[in-house]
Order: C-alpha cells, then structure tokens, then sequence
C-alpha cells in the first residue's frame, strides 16, 4: 500500500511515520491527531468521530503491459482494506446507475384478496399523483408511486369480488385480465402527472370468485359470464336449509358469532336462543315456503342485534325471550311497517293518492 494512501486511511502516522491501527485517532507514538478534514475522499453515513469514517482513496499504478490504471483502496466497517480495479470500479458505478426497482406486491401476503369494485384503481391499480412532476430533487421517483390492484395483489390467490354486477364496464378489465394472466399498471387520471407512467406485464395469475344477486345477472358482461363457465361454475346459493340437529348447531353458533362480533350487547338465554331459533324457521316459511331454517341470516342478525338493545334497555343481563318478541315486532321492512299502519292506503297508487285516500297518509320528512 502506497504511504500516503495508508495516511490517508489512518493506518500511518502524518508526522512520525509511525504504524497503528485505524481505530486510534490518535497516534500513540507522538500523540498527533491522525484523522483532518478531507482526508477521506469518501464517507459514508454520519460518524461520531472520524476514526469511525469509512473512506475510499484512488491512485493509479502501472500495469504488466505498460498500461496505467486507476486502483482504489477503500477502507471497510470492519478496518479491513479492499483493493479495487478500474474494471471493478467500472462495474460498480453502472450498477449504482441501474432503475431502482420497488416491490409493488410482497411475496408475504394474504392470498385471499376482497374487493368491493368501487373504482378502476382499487381492482386495477394506479399511479399517485406528484404535484412536483418528479423533480429530480423535490419530486418522488415514479417507481414509488405505483399502486397495485386487487388483480395484481391476489396473483396466484384468490380474488373474490362482491356484487359483481356493479363493476360495470370494469367487467372487461377484468376479462383482460383473467385471459392474459398479465395486466398493465398505468396511471388511471389523464391529469395527473402519473398518467405518463406505465408499468407493463405485472402478472395476475389469480382464481376469481364473484357473487351478484339474481335479478342482477343481466347487467354482467356476457363475455364475462361465458369465461366464468367455460373455466369454471356458476353456483346458485341456498336460501335455505333442512331442519335437523346438525344446522341447529349452526345457526346457535351463529347466533353466538354474532353477539360476541357486536361486542356491546348481553349474552342470550336460553329461552331467547330458542325464540331465535324460532324466527329462523318463521321467516323460511314465510319467505321462501320452505320447512326449516332461513339462510337470509343477514335478517337473524337484524333481529339479534336489535334484541340485544332492547335487553340494554330494559336491565336485563342477558337477551331474554320478551327482548325477542320486541326485535321481531320492531325488525319490520319500511313496506312491511307502511302496510302495517296504513292499511289500503299503502295499496294505492301514487297516481291516485290524492282522490283514493282511505286514510291519512304518512307524514313526510
């Protein structure tokens, strides 16, 4: 190593050519200082004290064939030295230089993937917005600023979409995106400055789930629907279910699930799980004319729910039978609730209110 690069690197002493060790920043032979401004070339990082800096020195030396190269000694954390050629310099440097890469879907994720389809960037994906226009020193790098989709986030999972029939033209997006197993990243508003970046063949390898209601499926996208039953099943959901020991169980636990999920009402007892459960098989009678237990359960929590405020009303310490009655009399429909008051008015067009009115009607808001 050449002398003035082992001064520079703090393993020789400026004034007495002393040898120590670079952690000392003082010499121990004549106690100077061995460290001064811009003896590294270059630091990295914040250091308390300059024994502590890691610093690079180059130099040049003649090669075999005559040639002259630049050679760099750079001094590690560790006070270990590492010699550097001009063609491993080189590579570093193009290196440092490559596009910085952002991971835009972690491998370490939930591959069960919900989305509710309320805008093309929440399935699709998108790029922020940068008021600074990426300025290279204001600005934020585009790579940051991409924003995967659900496709995307639920490559090799599952992708389950809940009233599909609202996607609307996002429908065919989502074809694209099932057929190709790829879909671009692309900045989704022609104002914003992300709408010039664009990140292609992002895979989406995903297995797609999607419920609609009946009297919704026309609004689905044929191309869709013919691609969901050429790959797949098209599943229409029980209303209900037979009446036995086995879904008892089922619906107790669910009326269960969903007092310990509200978290702010009593507990049932017994007498009221069995008026639940009751109701349960009520509302499958009355309206799907079926003999056994309701799969509307969205309505048996209503009702739970709505015991369980009555049973804070009234004291109880738990949700008791009466605190039942009273849910189901008062978990009535607005249509149910009008023709329960008003009676024939309820059944008269709006056309002919004002001369077939039986009754008051109801007051508005």
């Amino acid at each position: 190593m050449p002398t003035f690069v082992a001064e520079r690197l703090g393993f020789r002493c400026r004034r007495c050519g002393a040898l120590s060790s670079c952690s000392d920043a003082v010499c121990p032979a004549c106690n100077a200082t061995k460290f001064t401004r811009g003896m590294a070339t270059e630091k990295y990082g914040t250091m308390e004290n300059a024994s502590e800096e890691r610093a690079r020195v180059a130099t040049t030396r003649r090669t075999p064939d005559g040639r002259q190269e630049t050679v760099v000694y750079e001094r590690t954390a560790d006070n270990t030295i590492n010699v550097l050629t001009q063609l491993e310099v080189q590579k570093i440097t193009e290196e440092n230089k490559k596009t910085q890469r952002k991971v835009i879907v972690p491998l370490s994720r939930a591959l069960f993937v919900q989305a509710s389809g309320a805008s093309e960037t929440e399935i699709l994906g998108d790029v922020r917005h940068d008021p600074y226009g990426s300025h290279p020193q204001l600005g934020t790098p585009p790579y940051i600023r991409v924003i995967p989709g659900a496709i995307h986030e639920a490559h090799e999972g599952v992708l389950f979409i809940d009233e599909l029939s609202a996607l609307g033209n996002i429908q065919r997006y989502l074809l694209t995106a099932m057929q190709e197993k790829l879909f671009p990243i692309i900045g989704r508003n022609p104002t914003s400055s992300g709408a010039s970046v664009r990140v292609d063949a992002v895979p989406c390898d995903f297995l797609f789930v999607g419920a609609t209601n009946i009297n919704d499926i026309s609004h689905i996208v044929p191309a869709l629907r013919s691609r969901i039953r050429g790959d797949g099943y098209e599943i229409l959901m029980n209303s209900s279910m037979p009446y036995n020991h086995e879904n008892t169980k089922k619906i107790i636990q669910f009326i269960a699930q969903e007092i310990k999920k509200d978290g702010k009402i009593p507990h049932a007892s017994a007498k009221a799980v069995d008026e639940l459960l009751s109701e349960a098989r009520n509302i499958a009678k009355r309206i799907d004319n079926f003999n056994g237990y309701t799969l509307r359960l969205r309505n048996i929590s209503g009702i739970i729910k709505m015991a369980g405020d009555f049973a804070i009303l009234n004291k109880h310490e738990l949700i008791e039978k009466e605190d039942v009655f009273s849910a189901v009399k008062s978990a009535l429909s607005i249509e149910e609730q009008l023709a329960d008051r008003y009676e024939s008015t309820w059944m008269v067009s709006s056309a002919d209110y004002g001369m077939k009115q039986a009754k008051p009607g109801p007051e508005t808001a």
